[in-house]
């Protein structure tokens, strides 16, 4: 039980401000290594939320993203991450990923290129927080002849979000690691990490990059109350994430690598929740098991080691409910039973 994962907490903008500040003082309490801001397209926007949990809290990491370039250009997340980690004193991190099409689309720009855009995004934010004078044009984003009129910390991690192949490859050979969404079971964030470690190795690198995967957690003394609880929360990402599933083969193989979980099996619980089933009564325990953290505080800590050994570094746990708070302090006492440094 030594060898966990560290466990941190997500939000996004779906929370109101002071409910995440109430969770990230929560973390901090607890001992958890840091706080992940999902910014999602439409919702509310992410930094004023993110420094006022970095006022509020000592030692949580402050993680921010995943920041699209299709809505913020590589310059303004330079700007905005450097002072983002000024403010929290050297705690913060940077997310990017190319977002939903669909999203992109709405706002009459083209996201056909996702590759091209996060590879130029990653030169121009790399060299930005460097302190570098930024020359440079490719296909998607340029900077011509940009410096920051601040000097940054030159470190910040910047991972790259994503699934699929080809930015699962660019993050081993360019960023500093892998964030891995919601509904991806252990198989398959296994083997992405595997490919962005492998990946990372032919490019020459030789620190082996970070791997982050975001999954709901239900924490309960009843471990069959945690379970329908968590049941709850991934259904209702189950339908989304199927759709995208029949259009995009890593989000399919993402759902079914591993989980015991059949094509039928998620085309029919999809239909039956999108009709207004409750998913507690429609998912069995192979869902919660797969795509959650879920069961008394100890439960939750051997499935987290389960991740670990399949390659991921670090757990970002979605926790609602009006006891949110006090499962994250459960969870924050159970690995200090377990001597584990989160």
């Amino acid at each position: 039980m030594n060898d966990l994962p560290r466990i941190s907490i997500r939000v996004d903008g779906a929370m109101h401000p002071g409910e995440c500040v109430a969770l990230a003082r929560a973390a901090d309490a607890a001992g958890l290594a840091g706080v992940w801001f999902a910014e999602n397209a439409f919702a509310r926007g992410i930094l004023p939320t993110a420094a006022a949990c970095a006022a509020a809290t000592r030692n949580v990491r402050i993680n921010a993203g995943v920041f699209n370039p299709y809505s913020r250009h590589p310059t303004m997340m330079a700007m905005e991450i450097g002072a983002l980690d000024e403010l929290s004193n050297g705690r913060s991190s940077l997310s990017i990923g190319a977002g939903i099409m669909s999203a992109t689309a709405k706002m009459g720009l083209n996201g056909e290129r996702p590759v091209p855009a996060l590879r130029d995004t990653l030169a121009i934010v790399r060299g930005l927080l460097r302190g570098e004078e930024v020359d440079y044009a490719g296909p998607c984003y340029a900077a011509r002849k940009i410096r920051l009129d601040y000097r940054p910390r030159a470190d910040i991690p910047v991972y790259l979000a994503g699934r699929g192949d080809l930015t699962v490859r660019l993050s081993g050979e360019a960023a500093d690691g892998l964030l891995i969404s919601n509904m991806c079971s252990a198989d398959f964030a296994g083997r992405i990490a595997g490919l962005m470690r492998a990946s990372g190795r032919a490019a020459g690198r030789t620190t082996p990059g970070w791997v982050v995967q975001y999954m709901p957690c239900a924490v309960h003394a009843e471990s069959a109350v945690a379970r329908a609880a968590a049941k709850r929360a991934i259904g209702e990402m189950l339908p989304r994430f199927w759709a995208l599933g029949q259009k995009l083969g890593s989000a399919k193989e993402a759902l079914l690598a591993g989980t015991a979980i059949d094509e039928t099996d998620f085309a029919a619980a999809a239909s039956r929740i999108r009709a207004g089933d409750d998913p507690a009564q429609v998912l069995d325990d192979r869902y919660a098991l797969a795509f959650s953290l879920s069961g008394t505080p100890e439960q939750c800590l051997a499935l987290a080691w389960h991740y670990k050994a399949k390659g991921i570094d670090e757990l970002a746990l979605t926790f609602s409910g009006a006891d949110a708070v006090e499962q994250i302090a459960a969870i924050g006492a159970a690995l200090g039973r377990a001597g584990s440094g989160a």
